[in-house]
């Protein structure tokens, strides 16, 4: 069982920046990929990005391209997503997710733990 305690939302202001963390318990998460999602109210949610296991490969969703910023230090047992240049439609409540040991990032339906999510709004 994998535990998962996100922080760093807020409020900011369109264009500004957020750092993300997701704190992680257990003494193996250098085996599980990461991930982050996102939901905004009405909508479902959505797939934000995520980093492999490894640390090696990220993946993002097109909107958040060249924005946001997945990393991970296994040594703290913490994923980060650093979110700049940010918009009012990345307004959501943010969580993170633990995939099975070894399995893709990229393959949402390997993401199994959840964090309670954390509120950001970006006001225009």
């Amino acid at each position: 069982q994998v535990q998962l305690v996100e922080s760093g939302g807020g409020l900011v202001q369109a264009g500004g920046s957020l750092r993300l963390s997701c704190a992680a318990s257990g003494r193996t998460f250098s085996s599980y990929p990461m991930g982050w999602f996102r939901q905004a109210p009405g909508k479902e949610r959505e797939f934000v990005g995520g980093i492999s296991w490894s640390g090696g490969t990220t993946y993002y969703k097109d909107s958040v391209k060249g924005r946001f910023t997945i990393s991970r230090d296994n040594a703290k047992n913490t994923v980060y997503l650093q979110m700049n240049s940010l918009k009012p439609e990345d307004t959501a409540t943010y969580y993170c997710a633990a995939g099975r040991p070894f399995s893709s990032a990229y393959d949402l339906n390997e993401y199994i733990y959840w964090g309670q999510g954390t509120q950001v709004t970006v006001s225009s």
